[in-house]
């Protein structure tokens, strides 16, 4: 329930906040933004499979691959949108970008989740795309379309309840993981020290897919910050709620998710550092 309400907030928020002439700059770019989404709908998936093929992969527990799986199908990650408008990055970019991942989402996900039951011979955890539609059609896509109608029909409201909507849904989300940390925290350490690969495997992932939104995005210091973070950061809220409804026997899960989410916000800082210290303007590519 409060991952619902959390995710629920915070593309109502999204939306409510989002800008229409935002739009305007797919059709500018429209090579931009097709990269960027296939790289973080498709490609980043496609990456985790492919480590968590790996040997060495075959040590790993079944909750820490789960939830490794699960962040890897699951884009639009809340916190991108935050975390680029703070870090130099490009807030309306981001915010656009998050908006077509969780539409492509609906298709992205059943997909990817049949490729990984092929690959791993797996007869459960069948993310068909009409329970898919549902979840992230109610999560996020619904109130991300209210927002938005919010924004056309009342502007000056949505514009006063934009602050502190933005603030609820950030402090839903702290509390959600909040509450993940108090109802796992007993298996935190046990299962950081019994999954030193999973923690190897979740860095190189996360490793990976920064340096693909550095790859994919145009020349700008800007444009590479909020790029890296849109394909390396992914959805703990949507993770989380597949997790509760598909696996609520498995526990562990959740603190995996929650350990990747730690993982990727520690990794990214050294990049971001790294980029805010290049020039803002440089050549823009296509």
């Amino acid at each position: 329930m409060i991952a619902s309400i959390t995710l629920f907030t915070i593309m109502f928020a999204l939306g409510m906040g989002l800008q229409p002439q935002a739009f305007g700059s797919i059709r500018e770019r429209p090579a931009l933004f097709a990269r960027v989404l296939v790289g973080s709908c498709v490609v980043v998936p496609l990456i985790a499979l492919g480590l968590l093929l790996l040997p060495i992969s075959a040590a790993l527990s079944t909750p820490a691959r789960l939830a490794i799986a699960l962040m890897a199908i699951c884009p639009s990650a809340p916190l991108t949108l935050r975390k680029a408008g703070k870090k130099g990055g490009d807030r309306e970019l981001a915010a656009v970008l998050q908006v077509g991942a969780a539409v492509a989402a609906i298709a992205s996900i059943p997909v990817l989740a049949d490729v990984y039951r092929a690959a791993f011979a797996v007869q459960s955890w069948d993310l068909g795309p009409q329970e898919v539609a549902q979840q992230v059609g109610l999560s996020q896509v619904l109130p991300l379309l209210l927002g938005l109608v919010l924004r056309q029909r009342w502007p000056q409201l949505a514009q006063q309840w934009q602050g502190p909507l933005d603030k609820l849904a950030n402090a839903l989300l702290v509390l959600l993981l909040a509450v993940v940390l108090v109802t796992t925290g007993p298996l935190l350490l046990p299962f950081v020290t019994a999954n030193w690969i999973a923690l190897g495997l979740m860095a190189t992932l996360v490793a990976l897919c920064l340096g693909l939104g550095y790859g994919l995005a145009g020349a700008t210091r800007h444009e590479r910050i909020t790029v890296s973070l849109v394909t390396s950061m992914r959805n703990p809220g949507l993770a989380l709620l597949f997790a509760g409804t598909y696996a609520p026997e498995l526990p562990a899960i959740k603190i995996a998710i929650l350990v990747y989410v730690l993982v990727t916000v520690v990794l990214s800082i050294p990049l971001l550092q790294t980029l805010n210290r290049q020039p803002a303007q440089e050549i823009v590519n296509s």
